[in-house]
């Protein structure tokens, strides 16, 4: 059950990376690139910045998207960061459909964005990693792991208070991603299934996911909070102080546990 990455890409333009050849990057994705038009590549590179492809995807995949350019063009990380955007998942996979994208380093997308991409192109899809769903929660709530029908069960509303699992007698703030996010769409493939979630209110659904890491560690200062991740962003590019990953059915979430899939999600 574990969720791969997948870096997606027009079949030409693989094909093209290999050979040290692509069209000049113009789309949005790639708009801060130079525009030198003849300059060469850097010594050791496969391909000048003016000939790299217009890269999207998904938030947490930006640190890829840097050590890909990074690789490929013979420049530091820390330059290759300064080119790098990301329109998050939905956007983006939407972005390669229409073709101001070349290239998505990025998540699953949305069902409702698999269902546009229907009458769109054909797309080559190859997994190249794997990440996890993790849930978050206050380091001071004395739970430390929870099974996945208990997590189902409190995010369909049949669990309401932490005493219900092993922990204080609180109201359980069970925060969601909105509809069109890649953490969102692992949510309801991995976890929830055929299973409906209860609605949650505004307040508890924010639009990006550091928002939602921010409103895990302040909500209510009361450690009742939960909310939910994929691994990779939470525990690197986005750490926050006073939070801990929940095991599930009793595994720890870890590059480890991930890579030989004893972590379950």
């Amino acid at each position: 059950m574990v969720k791969r990455i997948f870096c997606t890409a027009l079949a030409a333009l693989g094909l093209a990376l290999a050979a040290g050849c692509g069209r000049a990057a113009s789309a949005s994705a790639s708009s801060a690139l130079p525009s030198s038009g003849s300059e060469p590549p850097a010594r050791g590179a496969l391909l000048a910045l003016d000939n790299y492809p217009a890269v999207d995807g998904s938030t947490a995949c930006l640190p890829l998207m840097a050590r890909v350019m990074s690789s490929v063009c013979g420049i530091s990380a820390e330059e290759a960061e300064t080119y790098c955007q990301a329109s998050k998942t939905a956007q983006s996979w939407r972005s390669l459909a229409y073709e101001t994208a070349d290239l998505l380093l990025v998540y699953e997308a949305p069902d409702e964005v698999k269902e546009e991409l229907k009458t769109g192109p054909e797309l080559e899809v190859t997994p190249i990693g794997r990440d996890a769903l993790v849930f978050i929660v206050n380091e001071t709530n004395p739970v430390e792991s929870l099974t996945r029908q208990q997590l189902i069960d409190i995010y369909a509303g049949r669990i309401t208070n932490w005493s219900e699992v092993g922990g204080a007698n609180e109201p359980i703030a069970a925060f969601q991603r909105d509809e069109t996010s890649g953490s969102q769409t692992l949510f309801k493939k991995l976890l929830m299934g055929t299973e409906q979630p209860a609605e949650a209110p505004a307040e508890l659904r924010p639009g990006m996911m550091g928002d939602l890491i921010d409103g895990l560690a302040g909500y209510n200062a009361a450690g009742n909070a939960l909310g939910y991740s994929v691994f990779y962003y939470a525990s690197e590019m986005y750490t926050k102080p006073g939070l801990k990953f929940l095991a599930v059915d009793g595994t720890v979430p870890s590059a480890q546990s991930i890579g030989d899939k004893s972590y379950p999600l």
